[in-house]
């Protein structure tokens, strides 16, 4: 046996933050990639914007308030805050300068023209002009800013106008600044009539036929100036759960006021000018980095409804249809199948389906004497809810779950929590102060007299949409020991009791932490001893920075660290110092699917233990949040899990991006190109096409 060498490794965690910027830098590409299907382009730059939009409401506060109060604490800083800015300016103007020189120009050259004020012809303007003063003008309420008229309340991500202006209005005041809020109601893209002769379809922004007209809104005036801005607010719910009586009507207050949180970020237009800027500056008080210039909309993720004006599928990822899985066949249910043996599904790869035909055949089955469920993001129209329902309205016992902190799907989870409590079914909103984001469904069935349990567990969410966009693992179970823990944890959910007794599962935020250290210890100590070892995780994120510091502990004593992390990542690669020493390697991968499925593997002499989990490696999930892991037994199935989300991610040469010790990531695809790497296999390999292939097939 080859003694194992142990050394001391050193080296920074990378701020979680930037990391995240770096991710988005890393879904851009695909914007620019002339592979992809232009739709889809420039449906990736609006996941950028969305993704930017979401991380200045949830993240940002405590680093602007750092800023301004020149304090430094454990997330935040002056230092940090400048720099988190200036890599987040940076990709705002990748982004405009990929949708203003590659995909306009891109789609210019397939007749799809996307054109301003300055481009329309005659008639195109005056049929814009008509839409204007019949369509749009009637719900424009000029605002001109006085003593009774103070700076208006601008909803968060709302498109709006500030304009200067010369002249006296009918009162015979002169009213230097104005504000226009455009309503959102109004779509952010027209398909207008295209130049006679030609032939093309045009379409013109919300934004540049109300820039045409702005001088219509002020008559007897003249406008000197005039911007475009939008400002993003503060918009995560922040309860006392301490002074809070009835969570769900808290909750539904605190909705209300959501799009009038503090200020986190000002968007203007590329020519704004300085007077302007520093006059909405000062109204939101932000600092300089915290505005924005757009050359162009400032709401891109509004660009979704050009993609879906244009509405061609040959623009599109040709059209994937999964494998379907049916459980109830020929004489044998779904229960007889799960009895069986375990069953796994990989979706999107495999269809989401047979988790609906589970619940389906339970609820319509009379031996189902009960239904237990989580809901975490089950969208705002659910098929699963509806059985939920019917479940009730069939005298089963029926317990839900309802996380209703779920971030932007408050709303929703509430519609279907008084839904359901209407229907009589017992609707809990999880344990006080933490947020529900196992995933777990319980079906108890009487058979011969007995109670016999049937359970679905899963890394991603009740969500039959999301199931066709990202990559997560559900699992189906008889296992009786596993499906008591099942049950215990839903007791415990709803009693509040004290930590249930779990004979395989793992539970946040009870032993999840503890479990995961002890278990990189025992293969570090295994490592020390001699044995060959190796950690590979494939997750969404890893910024826990106690787990980060555990797994450089195990490198510096000889395991071999494989991290498939596909977004925010604190822990850069560490290359091996010596043969037979340990490693670190981070492997991002982003592709057509969202990397969702959280996997666990821990091998030490060729003895596998793995965990699939509800939770990534960040405080949060260990912490704050009520979280699952249950360990995979069949070793037939481990063997798929690890081939399918970590073995084929590492061998990825068209999606992977890796993690250098440098905190820089660099594509896959590009390194292989490069002279020092002539020697690599030629083979391309793409992980989410070779799945497809071998699960699906196209349309």
């Amino acid at each position: 046996m080859q003694k194992t060498k142990n050394t001391v490794i050193h080296t920074n965690l990378i701020k979680r933050d930037l990391s995240f910027i770096d991710f988005n830098l890393r879904v851009l590409t695909w914007a620019s990639k002339e592979s992809v299907p232009l739709l889809e382009r420039l449906r990736f730059l609006t996941i950028v914007s969305s993704n930017l939009d979401e991380f200045f409401e949830v993240r940002m506060a405590g680093h602007i308030i750092a800023y301004l109060d020149g304090e430094t604490t454990q997330d935040s800083s002056p230092k940090e805050f400048l720099l988190l800015s200036k890599r987040t300016q940076r990709l705002v103007s990748k982004k405009y300068e990929i949708f203003n020189k590659e995909l306009l120009p891109a789609l210019k050259k397939i007749k799809l023209r996307v054109i301003n004020e300055k481009e329309r012809n005659k008639s195109q303007s005056l049929w814009v002009k008509k839409l204007f003063e019949d369509s749009i003008r009637p719900l424009l309420v000029p605002m001109t800013l006085d003593p009774s008229h103070p700076f208006p309340q601008v909803a968060s991500k709302s498109l709006n106008y500030i304009a200067r202006l010369d002249g006296e209005n009918v009162f015979g005041r002169a009213n230097e600044i104005a504000i226009v809020q455009v309503p959102r109601i109004f779509p952010r893209f027209f398909e207008i009539p295209s130049r006679k002769g030609v032939k093309q379809r045009s379409y013109s922004s919300l934004s540049s036929i109300v820039r045409e007209h702005m001088g219509s809104l002020f008559p007897g005036q003249r406008i000197t100036e005039f911007s475009q801005f939008r400002v993003t607010r503060h918009s995560d719910l922040a309860l006392d759960e301490e002074d809070v009586k009835n969570l769900r009507t808290s909750l539904r207050a605190r909705l209300v006021a959501r799009p009038f949180g503090r200020a986190m970020r000002l968007e203007v237009a590329a020519n704004c000018s300085k007077y302007l800027e520093d006059y909405l500056q000062t109204q939101f008080a932000l600092p300089k980095e915290s505005i924005y210039r757009s050359d162009g909309p400032v709401n891109l993720v509004r660009t979704r409804q050009l993609i879906e004006l244009i509405s061609d599928e040959s623009l599109e990822f040709p059209v994937f249809r999964p494998q379907l899985k049916k459980l109830n066949r020929g004489q044998k249910s779904v229960f007889d199948r799960i009895k069986e043996k375990d069953i796994l599904l990989h979706h999107p790869y495999q269809s989401f389906e047979p988790v609906i035909e589970f619940l389906e055949t339970a609820v319509r089955d009379d031996d189902v004497v009960a239904v237990h469920m989580t809901l975490y993001r089950t969208g705002s129209d659910s098929r699963l809810v509806e059985l939920l329902k019917e479940a009730g309205r069939r005298g089963k016992v029926v317990m839900v779950v309802v996380e209703l902190k779920a971030r932007f799907d408050e709303a929703a989870n509430i519609r279907h929590a008084e839904e359901l409590e209407a229907l009589g079914v017992q609707v809990v909103y999880g344990v006080h102060g933490l947020k529900t984001h196992s995933k777990m469904l319980l079906i108890t069935r009487r058979e011969s007299g007995l109670l016999v349990r049937y359970a679905h567990l899963s890394t991603g969410n009740y969500n039959a949409q999301t199931a066709k966009l990202y990559t997560d693992i559900g699992f189906m179970t008889a296992d009786a020991r596993m499906c008591l823990d099942v049950e215990n944890l839903f007791k415990h959910l709803a009693s509040q009791a004290q930590q249930p007794d779990l004979r395989k599962m793992i539970l946040a935020p009870f032993n999840m932490l503890n479990a995961f250290l002890s278990m990189i210890a025992k293969t570090a100590n295994a490592a020390r001893a001699g044995k060959h070892t190796k950690i590979r995780f494939k997750m969404n994120s890893l910024t826990d920075p106690v787990l980060a510091k555990s797994l450089i502990d195990a490198a510096s004593s000889g395991v071999c660290v494989d991290l498939c992390v596909r977004g925010a990542c604190v822990l850069p690669s560490v290359a091996p110092v010596a043969r037979h020493s340990g490693y670190i390697r981070v492997r991002s991968i982003v592709g057509r699917f969202l990397e969702h499925s959280r996997v666990y593997l821990f091998d030490i002499d060729g003895e596998r233990s793995m965990y699939l989990s509800s939770a990534d490696l960040m405080s949060r999930n260990m912490h704050g949040r009520i979280e699952i892991a249950w360990p995979i037994e069949s070793s037939k199935l481990r063997n798929q899990i690890e081939h399918e989300c970590i073995d084929l991610s590492f061998s990825d040469t068209e999606t992977s991006w890796d993690l250098h010790p440098n905190g820089e990531y660099v594509e896959r695809n590009v390194f292989l190109k490069t002279k020092e790497a002539k020697d690599q296999s030629k083979t391309s390999i793409n992980v989410q096409q070779t799945l497809m292939s071998k699960y699906g097939k196209f349309k």
